[in-house]
């Protein structure tokens, strides 16, 4: 297990916490189809205490998600927060204000009311996943910025990163391939939340409107998603050099090559695919059908991983720069050294552990349907 070994399974473990990521992001897709699904406040009161049992899930996941990414590879820290420090200031806002609504919503004294937290959720829901999937698409269309390493000996100047324009990682919403992966993730987390309400809520007026909500939000999921991976196949992509892991080239059709180099990551957004296609189609099809979330969330581990494993391996360059090739970030380059990845990894095999406490608690609370009359009667609810 060298170096190199190293380095590649970190990727595969920010892919895999990726992947996780995405399917939990129905927390912030459920956020924004409180007032679609449910037509009195008590039912919008249900739909809000289903999502407020997982959304810290979401939020730890990000967390973990973020903070194993930057540990891992801390170059890519500091081209990031240094240059495109807005997209992420925003994302982060995005994120907190959601603590605070499920904090705050329904606690005595609120001088807000409840629409207020509400607004701050839909504004999670929304802001918080495109922006999230715009970030994400960087590592596949890149961003402008200039990696100076000499710098860190320079007292006067030991700054080794600089951003090529005044937006500072705003500039990104306009890219065409960043903004369908980031459409892709709304309304998958939307498609992904009407599956988890159908599942969780014994209410059959919600269950009814949120099949239909299934129905709506998987049709432009599928186009974009489809949009998305067919520029991501004709993209190019720079590699570096196996051997001294410093020379960059652009090779056209990187990613659909890469695919194809690795036919286990290929086979793995198949059946992905395959799963969340399967949840979707049951669920709409077959009205007896409530475990379309289970389909749909294995699916979309799957295939997320499998996206996310072609932009760092295969030699890929998992943050090209628009304006200084060289520059480019790749997992060879902008990795931490040997003894904190070591480090790192024997932490990491404690994972497995998180996700069975994860798993259990999950089945715990989601052990019978949530109703009215439990909300009604609960002084705790969100």
């Amino acid at each position: 297990m060298d170096y190199t070994f190293f380095q590649h399974y970190w990727w595969f473990v920010i892919s895999l916490l990726g992947g996780i990521l995405v399917f939990l992001l129905f927390v912030q897709g459920g956020q924004t189809l409180i007032h679609q699904v449910g037509k009195t406040a008590l039912e919008q009161t249900v739909l809000i205490n289903a999502l407020g049992r997982k959304w810290e899930f979401t939020f730890t996941t990000l967390v973990t998600f973020g903070g194993a990414l930057f540990a891992a590879f801390p170059l890519y820290y500091a081209v990031s927060f240094g240059g495109a420090y807005w997209l992420w200031m925003l994302i982060l806002f995005c994120f907190i204000i959601q603590a605070v609504s499920y904090e705050f919503r329904s606690q005595k004294g609120n001088l807000y009311g409840k629409r207020t937290y509400e607004l701050f959720l839909i504004i999670n829901g929304i802001g918080g996943i495109i922006l999230l999937g715009v970030a994400v698409g960087l590592f596949f269309s890149g961003g402008e910025f200039v990696v100076s390493r000499g710098n860190l000996t320079n007292p006067g100047n030991p700054v080794i990163t600089t951003w090529g324009n005044a937006w500072r990682g705003l500039e990104a919403i306009t890219q065409p391939l960043n903004l369908l992966l980031g459409l892709s993730l709304f309304f998958l987390a939307r498609t992904q939340a009407a599956l988890y309400f159908i599942n969780s809520i014994d209410n059959e007026a919600i269950r009814i409107r949120s099949r239909h909500q299934v129905l709506v939000n998987a049709v432009p999921f599928l186009i974009l998603f489809l949009g998305f991976l067919f520029f991501l196949l004709r993209s190019s992509g720079y590699t570096y050099d196996p051997i001294d892991k410093i020379q960059l080239s652009l090779n056209t059709f990187h990613y659909a090559f890469s695919f194809l180099d690795m036919p286990v990551v290929l086979l793995m957004l198949i059946i992905g695919t395959g799963l969340l296609l399967g949840g979707i189609f049951l669920t709409c099809f077959n009205p007896a059908f409530k475990k379309g979330i289970w389909f749909s969330g294995c699916g979309t581990v799957l295939a997320v991983t499998a996206i996310l494993l072609v932009a760092g391996w295969n030699h890929s360059a998992f943050f090209p720069s628009r304006i200084d090739p060289s520059s480019s970030l790749t997992i060879a380059n902008a990795s931490s050294s040997l003894f904190t990845l070591k480090v790192m990894s024997i932490v990491s095999l404690l994972i497995p552990f998180v996700m069975l406490y994860i798993f259990k608690v999950w089945n715990v609370i989601n052990k019978t349907p949530l109703t009215e009359a439990e909300i009604q009667g609960n002084d705790h609810s969100y």
